[in-house]
């Protein structure tokens, strides 16, 4: 993600879990494997190596987590552009339809994960991975938690039990960048996914 200085907008980029690129001191491999090969520190090396870029802070969160995170919420409303029934999981069978939707932890779970019920597979996977950080984004201002100093703090409290940040990056931090971003809308966040060359085998025959 990336907050430019004059907060009119935010940025973020998608990274395909099975891009092929080089690990500094490891070599050739999935982006993902980073974090096998040396965990968050060298995940943030790899990325800093691959755009030439400081990264100035780190979130992550899991699955417990995400689910957490979004029951949090009260649930996310996301729009659902295509529909289709996880193949696998708790939700296995469970037809999401087309058009807009609430879902709860379990749900939202599902909706992120799936790939294996497209076309285009992982491609499809980051665009709804994308549609529900928006929902996300959209409905924390909708709450206008961007403008009340109090509503952050309670937001901040619910949401980092389920979140992991890098030391520097504590709730003061983060309820700093969050007023100073109190005009940017949920139309101003404009995402997009690393463009690809598409896919193929590696040269020790994994899926890339």
């Amino acid at each position: 993600v990336h907050v430019p200085a004059d907060r009119k907008k935010t940025y973020a980029i998608s990274l395909m879990r099975d891009l092929w690129i080089d690990i500094p001191g490891v070599g050739e491999s999935k982006i993902n494997a980073a974090l096998a090969y040396g965990g968050v520190p060298l995940m943030v090396q790899t990325v800093e190596s691959l755009f030439q870029q400081r990264i100035d802070h780190v979130a992550t969160i899991d699955f417990q987590g995400f689910k957490g995170l979004t029951d949090a919420l009260g649930g996310v409303e996301v729009d659902v552009r295509i529909p289709f029934a996880p193949s696998s999981g708790p939700k296995a069978g469970q037809v999401y339809e087309a058009g807009t939707q609430t879902l709860n932890g379990d749900e939202a779970l599902a909706f992120v994960r799936e790939r294996k019920a497209f076309s285009d597979g992982d491609y499809q996977r980051v665009r709804n991975q994308q549609a529900y950080l928006k929902a996300i984004i959209g409905k924390v201002i909708a709450r206008e938690t961007l403008t009340n100093p109090v509503t952050i703090s309670n937001m901040v409290s619910a949401v980092s039990p389920f979140v992991s940040v890098d030391k520097d990056f504590d709730a003061t931090a983060i309820g700093s960048l969050a007023l100073s971003m109190k005009d940017v809308r949920a139309q101003d966040t404009v995402m997009f996914t690393l463009p690809t060359l598409g896919t193929g085998t590696s040269p020790d025959g994994q899926s890339i």
